[in-house]
């Protein structure tokens, strides 16, 4: 994270805002992964509509919904989650890194949100926290 911006942009208060997961528990989680430099990855299901571009600006939520960083979108593909690989599983930093904690996690995670299909076609995003908000205690 050597790249950060010393202030967020000015119209950062007009940029998507978003948290990881479906719980304020993973949020937390998934955002202190983000904060530590280990997750620089994520994919969501590509039948939910949601799409972004390459050098889009995001602020990442807390599972407060408080901002705490920003991330500019560096690369996005869209795969199949049977054909997602290990350097994927790793950049979403979660668990042991493998690519078996990825599949068995991201499984769990797409039945609760009744999505799940090996076939699923999936957004994968890698991304750079461009700047970090003060924590609000």
């Amino acid at each position: 994270m050597s790249d950060l911006l010393p202030k967020p942009p000015k119209d950062w208060g007009s940029l998507e805002r978003f948290s990881f997961g479906d719980s304020p528990a993973l949020a937390d989680e998934l955002l202190d992964l983000v904060l530590r430099g280990l997750k620089t990855g994520t994919c969501w299901a590509a039948s939910d509509g949601q799409q972004t571009r390459i050098g889009k600006l995001s602020v990442v939520c807390d599972g407060r919904d408080q901002p705490r960083a920003i991330t500019q979108t560096r690369s996005l593909k869209k795969r199949r989650y049977c054909d997602v690989g290990e350097d994927f599983a790793a950049k979403e930093g979660e668990g042991d890194r493998s690519l078996a904690y990825w599949r068995r996690e991201h499984e769990r995670y797409f039945r609760r949100l009744n999505q799940f299909s090996e076939t699923m076609e999936l957004w994968c995003e890698e991304f750079a926290v461009v700047f970090v908000f003060p924590e609000i205690p």
